[in-house]
């Protein structure tokens, strides 16, 4: 372990997140005649110059011999990186002076959120927040969608450092067999992908009369699946404009494709029909996500029959939003989901843990897992009556070898295992404020899989600022656990991980 290599690619990073937030900056000086843009300058000024300044240090204080990054180092850079960025991301917060600021906790909080796509907020009131803030706020997802190191890792040629396994342990795409050289350019192809999906959605909502700063903080947590608005009333706050509806559709139309595994759209632009139509888990999800729409909007529509002027479409385009908003753990607000019937809140429930798919923007056990423990499940259960049955598990016409099936299996189990853990402490660290059961329970789904709104006090009509310092600080760390799909967090505690070699 070489951890003068480690601290130098982590400059970089910091360097990198530095760079990030003087983009804010250049909005913020550009606009400043706006009364709502001004007075978060000077929090933004510090925390773009202490992070570049520190970055830049510890880049240059070292020198980099080696070309490749060996396991253990990808683990701590990866795990470190996100760490690194949650806490230099919470300065803003915590230096803006506004009527109701953010002590340190809840700025941690706040900011882990936004880098993981949870959406959960500590926020009160959001306008009385300056603008360039909650832009921030927004390129936070927007960063942290399609992985702030992925971004890393195309860029990382021009330090002459193999990028694979960083790769491999910030995100959930399975290239196992590819060189490094590969790895780049997958990772420049899907930075690609979600450039012109972030700047087509903007497009659209521009379109359909949103100001420019709202098309882009919508834009930006919507692709990243992320879930912040610069609104109290989140997507709601629009719920009165007469095209409220294609607004609502145009942003449940890319959170339903940020769902989906991006490299499906390498095969697209690579024209690889026959990879194209098998991919099951993307046609699961497509297919679970229609199902649970009709089934809840049956619900839903009966409970508000006696109410004037309901319509049944217009029951199902919400229905649709919310389910997609949950299922894609982006959490944007339409509606109080706790009013519905309890078996629409049991599945949407059930959504919340199996997320989207493996490789994409959206957090949870991913649906890819969920389909490999049912079929290892089913193939156990044949071999019950069949000792001999002989079958492989296979998911998007690919065969899982057992060592695969048995990972999954076992990430399944863990997840579980770690939300009821999760669960006690947050009641345990609770024991002052009397918290409920629904609501500690509320809370975890809420941050371990990254959904943003969850259940109880912590519900879509609620938020976190009531909860202690030492429960927001764990649910951060819930956050960076589900984000990086608990291994490459869970090395960190294990002291041979910190051994030099």
């Amino acid at each position: 372990m070489k951890f003068r290599f480690v601290l130098k690619i982590l400059g970089a990073l910091m360097m990198l997140m530095g760079l990030a937030m003087s983009s804010t900056l250049f909005y913020a000086f550009a606009n400043r005649e706006n009364p709502q843009v001004g007075f978060g300058i000077s929090a933004l000024e510090w925390s773009c110059i202490g992070s570049f300044f520190i970055g830049a240090i510890l880049f240059f204080s070292f020198k980099i011999k080696k070309k490749h990054v060996l396991r253990k180092e990808a683990i701590l850079i990866v795990g470190l990186g996100w760490i690194i960025c949650g806490i230099v991301g919470a300065f803003p917060y915590w230096l803006c002076s506004v009527a109701e600021p953010l002590n340190f906790a809840q700025s941690l909080f706040e900011s882990f959120s936004g880098f993981t796509t949870t959406g959960s907020t500590v926020i009160i009131d959001l306008n009385l927040w300056p603008k360039e803030i909650l832009l921030w706020r927004s390129l936070t997802q927007w960063l942290g969608g399609v992985g702030i190191l992925v971004l890393f890792v195309a860029v990382l040629s021009s330090l002459g450092v193999g990028s694979k396994s960083l790769f491999q342990h910030e995100s959930s795409f399975e290239i196992t067999q590819s060189s490094t050289a590969r790895i780049k350019d997958v990772a420049w192809l899907l930075l690609k992908i979600y450039l012109l999906l972030t700047v087509t959605c903007i497009a659209g909502l521009l379109a359909m009369g949103l100001t420019t700063f709202d098309a882009v903080c919508h834009a930006f947590t919507t692709v990243s699946t992320g879930g912040f608005s610069p609104h109290n009333q989140s997507i709601g706050y629009y719920s009165n404009w007469g095209n409220a509806w294609a607004i609502q559709l145009w942003i449940t139309l890319f959170m339903l494709l940020c769902s989906f595994n991006f490299l499906i759209y390498t095969l697209l632009i690579k024209r690889k029909w026959r990879q194209f139509f098998f991919q099951e888990e993307s046609f699961s999800l497509f297919v679970l996500l229609m199902s649970a729409t009709a089934v809840i909007t049956i619900g839903v529509y009966q409970m508000d029959q006696g109410q004037i002027g309901v319509e049944f479409f217009d029951t199902l385009r919400r229905c649709l939003f919310m389910v997609v908003s949950i299922a894609s753990t982006t959490g944007f607000g339409l509606e109080n989901y706790e009013t519905w019937p309890t078996y629409a809140i049991i599945i949407l429930l059930a959504l919340m843990f199996i997320g989207g798919c493996s490789g994409a923007t959206a957090g949870g056990i991913k649906l890819g897992r969920v389909l490999t423990a049912l079929k290892a499940c089913h193939f156990e259960i044949t071999k019950t009556f069949r000792p001999n049955y002989i079958d492989r598990v296979n998911l998007n016409s690919r065969n899982l070898d057992a060592e695969t099936v048995s990972h999954t299996l076992g990430f399944v189990m863990l997840f579980v295992f770690i939300t009821f853990i999760s669960v006690f402490i947050v009641a345990f660290l609770e024991i002052s404020n009397g918290i409920d059961i629904l609501t500690a329970f509320g809370a975890v789904v809420a941050t371990l899989p990254n959904i943003g709104p969850g259940l109880g006090d912590v519900g879509p009509t609620g938020n976190f600022s009531h909860l202690n310092e030492s429960t927001l600080i764990f649910l951060s760390l819930l956050m960076v656990l589900g984000r990086l799909e608990l291994y490459a967090i869970l090395a960190l505690i294990v002291p041979a991980m910190w051994k030099k070699f």
